[in-house]
């Protein structure tokens, strides 16, 4: 009994250091992984789709006035997918696996929305993967400018025209190892550089 006892000792003593081990390279696999923007889709301000637009020239007469109305309420709500691109070293043997990441973003050193991705990606080494992040922010609540500005700022950020734009995405991973789900302390900035043209 007290020899099986012991064996039973020794072998979770074991599986708790093989875990223990498993879990920092997993944690040294996610810190390896490297984060950049990679483009962004899909921009709407005010329900209008930016597509194929270059300056506030081609926005219609019923357009400039929805544009209006919508910022003389302070409510001009701009959505957009963010897409960042994640790759896992070539050279890293383990495959870095993200369930959860809080994130909070900056649109020229101004702090603005926050979210939370639900889903699991797993980065395979040396396998770039996409990570579309789903953003919607009001723009008259974070930058007092008339419509026309606030229009240029949404195409600017869809690299449709003008100056690029800063960004930044600082976000609190959530991986997970042989030990379980395993959040970092901290958040961490994963991307900051300028899009657009």
């Amino acid at each position: 009994m007290v020899r099986h006892a012991l064996t039973a000792g020794v072998v979770a003593v074991g599986a708790a250091f093989a875990g223990g081990c498993a879990t920092l390279q997993q944690i040294t696999a996610l810190r390896q992984v490297d984060f950049a923007i990679d483009r962004v889709s899909e921009v709407r301000l005010a329900g209008i789709d930016l597509t194929g637009r270059r300056s506030y020239a081609d926005v219609s007469l019923t357009e400039g006035a929805a544009l209006a109305a919508a910022l003389s309420r302070k409510d001009l709500p701009l959505a957009f997918t963010l897409h960042l691109r994640a790759e896992n070293p070539a050279d890293n043997r383990v495959s870095a696996r993200l369930v959860r990441m809080q994130w909070t973003m900056l649109l020229e050193d101004r702090e603005t929305v926050s979210g939370t991705v639900e889903r699991e990606y797993v980065f395979p080494p040396g396998q770039p993967q996409d990570l579309p992040i789903a953003i919607e922010l009001n723009l008259a609540e974070f930058f007092e400018r008339n419509a026309r500005d606030l229009f240029d700022l949404a195409l600017n950020l869809a690299g449709q025209g003008g100056a690029p734009k800063k960004v930044t995405l600082r976000a609190v991973p959530t991986i997970q190892t042989a030990l379980g789900p395993i959040q970092y302390p901290q958040p961490i900035t994963i991307v900051s550089r300028e899009i657009g043209r």
